[in-house]
């Protein structure tokens, strides 16, 4: 039996778009000729899987038929959530749907995660099958490159030759608690879920039962058309609001770790983000594009919705001016160098792959103190992306009028 991809694409992504009403969701962003959910449709486009089923919502359908179309996936599911609940009742709504049999592996996939050599995580998955039974839950853990406070991690014990238990949950630690983790072997929680329906059905009528009771009614009473099933509202508006790891993963003691070393993220912040496109800067960049200016020089990388992302130079002993936006945020990863900040009253040095933050209405300069050139990463996000959003407060080169 193959074993069947369930796609949650119902995140909104709100972490990227601080205080900005409008944003578009983070798996349907454009990153440069790629959103996030054709790369998760991509993966699964092998002999391993079934057809997927995608958990989503009205505001998304639009969305993710043009990318089921673009990746050129034409046998799939859509299971529709009529209200947000989290992934508790979202992931067993998708499962309980007659397409999938008892008995059939499942694995859960976040529609906004970058997974890099998949060729190793299928390799798992496959090697894996065998070890499911009708109670049990694998989870993927990632091996971290860094002690980072964005991700929740877990501890294991081995209990048999190939399969390690998991023995504790720790949801985003802060950086000290984080590098004591990683140093007791702990792996970030890739948030990829892998069991048989049958253990999925037991252990929500174990821990969950009345989400178990109310989204088996709402698959029941739902509508179906064009491949699309409409959860009925009033059955799932009454099941409980939780994440799967709290309604099941920290009640049951059987899951297992399926630890990996492969490049892994959420792209949960634009520094994330601002990784992938120093990446791939050379394939972006434009001599159209490269603009100069007394203390260096831009270059646009990459002009996406509500967002514009920049490459600065700052020469030797230059600086931009001392100056606020005021309809635009700008998150800075610093590349090479190491620049002195001022962000309002304070000043700062920050070095090589460290990030700012700064908020629209902030005021702010970048000088570069050194005999190296600084370079930064910037992503802009907001209304207005163009240079006429800049009012000047101080400038070396003459600038303020």
């Amino acid at each position: 039996m193959k074993i069947r991809p369930i796609i949650l694409c119902g995140g909104a992504g709100t972490r990227l778009w601080q205080n900005q009403k409008k944003h578009q969701a983070k798996q349907f962003i454009d990153l440069g000729g790629w959103t996030l959910i054709q790369k998760t449709l991509e993966r699964i486009k092998k002999p391993l899987f079934d057809y997927p089923i995608i958990s989503t919502n009205i505001k998304y359908l639009k969305d993710v038929k043009k990318s089921l179309k673009k990746n050129k996936i034409n046998k799939y599911k859509i299971v529709l959530e009529p209200a947000k609940k989290n992934t508790a009742p979202a992931m067993l709504c998708s499962a309980l749907i007659k397409d999938i049999p008892y008995k059939q592996p499942i694995i859960y996939f976040a529609a906004d995660h970058l997974i890099e050599k998949s060729h190793i995580l299928n390799r798992s998955i496959k090697k894996n099958k065998s070890n499911l039974d009708d109670q049990n839950i694998f989870i993927f853990g990632i091996k971290p490159n860094n002690p980072s406070s964005e991700y929740g991690y877990f501890l294991t014990k081995k209990i048999k030759k190939n399969i390690n238990k998991v023995v504790k949950f720790v949801e985003k630690p802060d950086i000290n608690k984080a590098k004591k983790i990683i140093k007791n072997k702990g792996y970030w929680n890739a948030g990829i879920f892998y069991l048989r329906k049958d253990s999925l059905i037991n252990n929500f009528q174990k821990y969950q039962r009345i989400t178990y009771k109310n989204c088996l009614n709402a698959v029941n009473k739902s509508k179906y058309k064009n491949n699309t099933y409409y959860l009925n509202k009033k059955s799932f508006i009454n099941s409980v609001e939780k994440s799967f790891d709290y309604a099941i993963l920290e009640k049951t003691k059987k899951i297992n770790a399926i630890k990996l070393d492969i490049p892994w993220s959420d792209l949960g912040s634009w520094k994330e983000i601002s990784k992938i496109f120093k990446k791939n800067k050379l394939k972006l960049f434009k001599k159209k594009n490269v603009y100069y200016r007394p203390w260096g020089r831009y270059v646009n990388l990459f002009k996406g919705n509500n967002f514009l992302v920049k490459e600065l130079t700052i020469n030797p002993n230059s600086s931009i001016s001392l100056q606020k936006h005021n309809h635009r945020s700008e998150h800075w990863m610093i590349t090479h160098g190491k620049p002195l900040i001022s962000l309002n009253k304070k000043k700062f040095f920050r070095k090589k792959d460290e990030s700012v933050f700064i908020p629209s209405g902030s005021i702010h300069r970048i000088e570069n103190k050194f005999k190296k050139p600084v370079k930064i990463i910037e992503v802009q996000t907001g209304s207005i992306l163009k240079e006429s959003d800049i009012i000047r407060y101080q400038d070396i080169y003459g600038r303020i009028k």
